[in-house]
């Protein structure tokens, strides 16, 4: 069998805890995904400019300190290092005029941040299928 290729998935988010679920529920759909995290947008930017390598897809919440995920956006716009660069909104808020905004504003799917750890799991799952071929 041919080597899956590895996969990074960079999360963007400053709830500690919801940092661990989503890189609990990684690891169970599979071992071969990375994660690298950040505690805010501008934290994201950091660490994304000393990277030689650019993530496969960017989970960005929106509610953040220093930079929230509207202004991270705004950041990178216009920058093709990071249009090719999938970015799934994980947010707790549903409304629908931010869903169009951040949208707008390029993000590839907007996804309310589910409650319980095998939702996390289900959702990821569909969301990574899409864009990873490793599943």
């Amino acid at each position: 069998p041919t080597a899956v290729k590895a996969f990074t998935c960079f999360l963007i988010d400053d709830d500690a805890d919801d940092q661990e679920i989503f890189i609990s529920a990684l690891g169970k759909i599979s071992p071969a995904i990375r994660n690298i995290s950040a505690y805010n947008g501008q934290d994201a930017l950091d660490k994304l400019s000393a990277s030689k390598e650019k993530p496969d897809i960017i989970f960005l919440d929106l509610n953040m300190p220093l930079m929230n995920g509207r202004e991270f956006l705004q950041a990178i716009s216009g920058n093709e290092w990071y249009q090719q660069i999938p970015i799934i909104i994980l947010s707790t808020t549903s409304d629908s005029d931010t869903i169009s905004e951040t949208i707008q504003l390029g993000a590839k799917e907007f996804i309310t941040k589910p409650a319980s750890y095998s939702d996390w799991e289900t959702i990821l799952k569909v969301v990574l299928k899409e864009f990873y071929t490793g599943l």
